[in-house]
């Protein structure tokens, strides 16, 4: 690893969410798009979310109506305080395709996290067992014998570091509800600006 190296967009000012909507790639019925950070990958009706997004993006590029009822497949989600690529799917049939590839882990995905502290070593599984609290947006590492115990294992290897922060490149092996930022956080490595499982560097 780098010492002194993090992503750009840890270092870059802070942004307010794009007024468009960013995208990736296209091809066919695919679209993968950029999701922002602050914003829900879907939500119920009258709130912002990516899905809507989308549904607009497809209605100017087709030329409906505002009030045309437009599918829109979610084939996987992101937390609302993490970045990165989504795909969305105009048709049922491919919709289902990329869900069964999902669901098969023949799809690879990569997560970049920047966490508080000195991971260490360079690369590395961490194992654990989650929790999701009941009627609660939060997980919590419970022991193995607990009776809503998950198993949860992730690789990660240090793609760079200051003295105070770590870059993590993780592949995910299992995948739990705020996973990473769980097990990074109950090994004292928050996700930097993550409040919710106790990081207390704001960005």
């Amino acid at each position: 690893s780098r010492p002194g190296v993090l992503p750009p967009w840890i270092l870059a000012p802070k942004e307010s969410a794009p007024p468009i909507l960013s995208a990736l790639y296209e091809e066919r019925p695919c679209l993968v798009v950029n999701k922002p950070a602050g914003l829900l990958t879907q939500a119920p009706r009258g709130i912002d979310s990516l899905e809507i997004w989308v549904r607009e993006y497809y209605r100017n590029k087709e030329g409906k109506p505002a009030d045309a009822n437009l599918y829109v497949g979610i084939v996987h989600r992101l937390d609302r305080c993490v970045s990165g690529a989504v795909t969305f799917t105009r048709h049922v049939r491919a919709a289902r395709k990329l869900a069964t590839q999902f669901s098969e882990r023949t799809v690879g995905k990569a997560y970049w996290a920047v966490v508080e502290g000195t991971v260490a070593p360079d690369e590395g599984t961490w194992q654990d067992y989650l929790h999701k609290r009941h009627g609660m947006a939060q997980a919590e590492v419970v022991s193995a014998d607990h009776p809503a115990a998950k198993h949860a294992v992730l690789h990660y290897r240090v793609r760079g570091r200051t003295e105070t922060q770590t870059w993590l490149e993780i592949e995910l092996e299992t995948g739990r509800t705020h996973q990473i930022r769980v097990q990074a956080s109950s090994r004292g490595h928050p996700v930097v600006g993550d409040g919710q499982y106790v990081s207390t560097t704001p960005v």
